[in-house]
């Protein structure tokens, strides 16, 4: 079964079980969905649906920031929710120790030896870690091997 597929069966799911929030939040991945295909006029695939809820739930994590600042745990909570609703459909994420072996094969693969050669490392690990691992996390990560 393709993602799309999942998320449509798990939205008239929750439909069913009147569960409001659940279905918003599947709704919002939805319309997403939908905007970047009538965008790029394509139909995605399941790597581009990964895409799509990497977006949405980098998106909720920069809000949830804002949202401690301001003292509005009821927005907080929201978005975490929302969060835990998109999660399932990444796929398995990869271990530190994984992430670590794909960074250090990358490094020694492109010959890097300082922060300069971070863009050739990102351009081996990107494609190989998208969806399964937090690309933030994993940038940080490159940058401190090859500047220590």
């Amino acid at each position: 079964m393709q993602l799309r597929d999942r998320v449509n069966e798990d939205m008239k799911a929750a439909m069913k079980a009147r569960e409001a929030e659940k279905l918003g939040a599947l709704r919002l991945l939805l319309a997403a969905m939908k905007q970047r295909e009538v965008d790029e006029r394509i139909t995605l695939d399941d790597a581009s649906v990964v895409a799509v809820i990497e977006k949405m739930i980098k998106q909720r994590r920069e809000s949830i920031s804002q949202f401690e600042k301001a003292a509005r745990q009821d927005l907080v909570d929201k978005e975490k929710f929302e969060i835990s609703v998109l999660e399932p459909y990444l796929p398995q994420q990869l271990s530190q120790a994984e992430v670590e072996g794909i960074v250090a094969e990358a490094i020694a693969a492109t010959g890097a030896k300082s922060a300069a050669d971070m863009g050739k490392v990102m351009g081996i690990v990107k494609p190989k870690l998208a969806g399964r691992a937090d690309m933030g996390k994993v940038s940080a990560l490159v940058k401190t091997k090859l500047s220590g």
